[in-house]
């Protein structure tokens, strides 16, 4: 129980550290990566009954992957991904810590974090329920 309690409290520490990233963030450079991972996510419509997941790092500075995958209703993201792309995760399967052999680090203090039609998500990956025509965009950031 105490494990559970810590790894909420965790997830709830990360995603603050990712909205306060986020937010804070007012130099150009941020702004012009930020347009141009939206351009491109956006640039083609998504069939009704599927999603898009763009994988890449530092805000769209390099693409990893980028999967058009049909999905039903309620589909849970971290499902999806294990099913479409090579992921590592820790704490039972909570935390995706690689995509595609791209790891997180703790030592240089990034972390994958993602984004559905341009919103941070407030919940986990596999708490996640996508929806046709949803966009996610997996990023690994530094959360500093």
């Amino acid at each position: 129980m105490k494990l559970k309690k810590w790894i909420f409290q965790f997830t709830v520490t990360l995603m603050t550290i990712g909205l306060l990233f986020g937010c804070s963030s007012d130099d150009n450079t941020n702004q012009n990566t930020s347009v141009s991972t939206n351009n491109s996510s956006q640039s083609e419509e998504v069939a009704e009954d599927s999603v898009r997941i763009t994988v890449s790092i530092n805000e769209g500075e390099e693409y990893v992957a980028e999967e058009e995958i049909e999905i039903e209703q309620g589909d849970i993201l971290m499902d999806v991904m294990e099913e479409n792309f090579y992921i590592e995760t820790e704490h039972d399967g909570q935390f995706i810590t690689s995509i595609e052999r791209v790891a997180a680090s703790d030592e240089e203090k990034t972390a994958w974090m993602f984004f559905v039609n341009d919103e941070m998500a407030t919940v986990g990956a596999g708490e996640y329920e996508l929806s046709p025509g949803d966009v996610v965009v997996f990023d690994l950031q530094s959360w500093e």
